[in-house]
């Protein structure tokens, strides 16, 4: 799995790729940690179009990320799921907690 971050006006974009199941989450998470660590951003955004996969691991992933941001403040939302990762997020009803929206690219409308 790769992780492109973006940041901008205290905004940090995290962009998932890849896969995100049990064997990547704990490398997932290390990472983000450090980037969050580096940047300080005010609010996170996490696309997940990018991810052709996702398992409750994600969930954890997605769990861990909104309670870091919430202690210093900031909030999280997941932006564009893939097909299969929005079917996990749905059924885990992780919606109650942090927003899922999705964002119109140019040429949608």
């Amino acid at each position: 799995m790769k992780i492109r971050a973006e940041s901008k006006e205290g905004v940090l974009r995290l962009r998932l790729m890849g896969e995100l199941d049990h064997h990547a989450a704990n490398a997932a998470m290390r990472e983000i940690d450090g980037i969050l660590d580096r940047l300080l951003p005010r609010d996170c955004a996490l696309d997940l179009s990018g991810l052709n996969f996702m398992d409750s691991s994600g969930i954890a992933v997605i769990l861990r990320l909104h309670k870091r941001m919430k202690l210093t403040g900031g909030r999280l939302a997941v932006i564009d799921p893939a097909p299969q990762p929005l079917r996990v997020l749905d059924a885990s009803g992780i919606e109650r907690l942090v927003p899922i929206a999705m964002t119109i690219k140019e040429g949608q409308r």
